[in-house]
């Protein structure tokens, strides 16, 4: 049978209250998860440590034939508004089943929850809260022989910005479906909650109050005016349109469903573009959720800039879409340009975006940095990689970075075996001093070889696991729309 997580109930009612729909209510049979990638061979099961460091908790799971290798795990960003009193996820790697595989491979693996109880915005503790953590560890268990940081989603910049801060202690890092300049994509959703703001409401909240990005009166309120008007665009063809142009402002694709083939059509492109700005872009990193991110730093770090907009979509991929579906709707592509240029911009507070900055990784890559993102991803757009790379390369060492990409919809959606054959590679790096060939051929008959229990993708849509085949692909994303280096 499936496994669901404990906050799926809230997470179906949640999407149910903003007007989408779970397509993959019924899974094929071959889709059913399995209880573990070596359950055949029953291994002694890790040694398991917990407790807390500074108010933060930490996870540790240390096999008896650990092969000396800490992975030290960052989680993606939790917003509190998705879990209303549900347990948050203490991961130890990309998905639930994650920490059996490399335990079972001879790692040790550990993880801090972070400050907040994981929830919101942890990036300006989170470095502080894994190093206690790597000092817990070689003080109780052992100096490890190697340390990798390994960061999930916004759990990236803790990644990334941990082993530029410690570079004799990490020695290498490993992202999935990393977002590494955190301040450069919460310009870029700005950006996106103006342009909704602008193109598809009327300016004003159910309560006849303005609808406010930041430093908002009444989140809540602004939230669900362009949650609304964001559900109601993707039923006409003039809203989707819109919605189209929206999602080029931050490179959003429309591949939101794992399960399914990349869309095909105009429509079906931007119902899943609509699905990603409310999920992601509205729900979980909108008014709401800057809340926090405001009281954290002491004022709204992030600015818009809807000036050149003609370069920016041409850079975004998505210009020929956007002018196909504003000719199929019969609206002025040239109009809506203009009114998205003449709009108010929203200024950064000077002091709070240095405190953002403060805790971005800078691109010296230390040490060799690998990252994995699917080419469908949404939630956190693989333009954020090529924007890495272009720093690495003024002020890092570009033979450390490398970059996978597995042809997939959908957020974090690799594999088991993607995942390992990752970390292989990057280790393989690390011992040579040489990146082993990453050609998708070779990338796919090593997670192949692993057998099919390691072919468990876990879906954070329906929250889900199923079976996928391995799917490393060459890719080149378009260019990041506000990278902030």
């Amino acid at each position: 049978m499936r496994r669901t997580h404990p906050v799926l109930a809230l997470v179906i009612s949640f999407v149910a209250a903003v007007g989408t729909v779970l397509a993959l209510a019924v899974a094929p049979a071959s889709a059913a998860p399995r209880p573990s990638p070596t359950a055949a061979r029953a291994p002694a099961p890790p040694t398991e440590y917990t407790g807390e460091l500074a108010g933060a908790r930490y996870r540790v799971l240390v096999p008896d034939d650990w092969n000396g290798t800490l992975v030290l795990f960052s989680h993606g960003h939790y917003p509190s508004e998705f879990f209303g009193g549900f347990p948050v996820p203490h991961l130890l790697g990309n998905q639930e089943l994650s920490e059996q595989t490399l335990t079972d491979q001879g790692y040790a693996v550990a993880a801090s929850l972070f400050q907040g109880g994981g929830l919101d915005f942890t990036v300006p503790t989170a470095v502080a809260d894994q190093s206690r953590l790597l000092d817990w560890f070689s003080a109780h268990v052992g100096e490890p022989a190697r340390t990798l940081t390994y960061g999930q989603s916004m759990g990236a910049v803790t990644a990334v910005a941990h082993a530029e801060a410690e570079p004799d202690r990490i020695d290498g890092v490993l992202t999935v479906g990393g977002v590494i300049d955190w301040v450069g994509q919460l310009d870029a959703i700005l950006d996106m909650n103006l342009a909704t703001r602008v193109l598809l409401t009327d300016g004003t909240d159910a309560h006849g109050n303005p609808i406010e990005l930041v430093d908002a009166a009444d989140p809540q309120a602004s939230r669900d005016a362009l949650v609304a008007a964001l559900t109601a665009a993707a039923e006409t063809p003039e809203g989707r349109a819109r919605i189209s142009l929206v999602a080029s402002l931050n490179t959003v694709t429309g591949w939101y469903w794992m399960n399914e083939p990349r869309p095909a059509d105009a429509e079906a492109w931007a119902r899943g573009q609509a699905q990603w700005l409310i999920g992601a872009y509205t729900l979980g990193l909108g008014p709401t959720a800057r809340v926090h991110l405001e009281a954290t730093l002491g004022g709204n770090p992030s600015s818009t800039d809807l000036t050149r907009l003609r370069t920016r979509l041409a850079r975004s991929g998505d210009a020929a879409g956007v002018r196909s579906a504003y000719a199929a709707a019969g609206l002025d592509l040239r109009a809506d340009l203009a009114a998205l240029e003449a709009a108010a911009p929203i200024v950064a507070d000077p002091s709070a975006r240095a405190a953002m900055v403060a805790h971005r990784p800078e691109g010296t890559t230390p040490s060799p940095v690998l990252t994995l993102h699917t080419t469908g991803d949404g939630g956190a757009p693989p333009s954020g990689e090529r924007s890495f790379a272009q720093r690495v390369r003024e002020v890092g060492h570009p033979g450390n970075l490398r970059s996978l990409y597995v042809e997939r919809g959908a957020h974090l959606s690799v594999s088991l075996g993607e995942e390992l054959v990752a970390l292989r590679t990057l280790e393989r790096r690390i011992d040579t001093g040489r990146w082993p060939s990453l050609a998708p051929r070779r990338l796919n008959r090593a997670a192949d070889a692993l057998g099919p229990d390691y072919r468990a993708t876990f879906e954070v849509v329906t929250l889900q696991t199923f079976d996928h085949a391995p799917a490393f692909t060459r890719f080149v994303p378009p260019r990041a729309p506000r990278p902030s280096w």
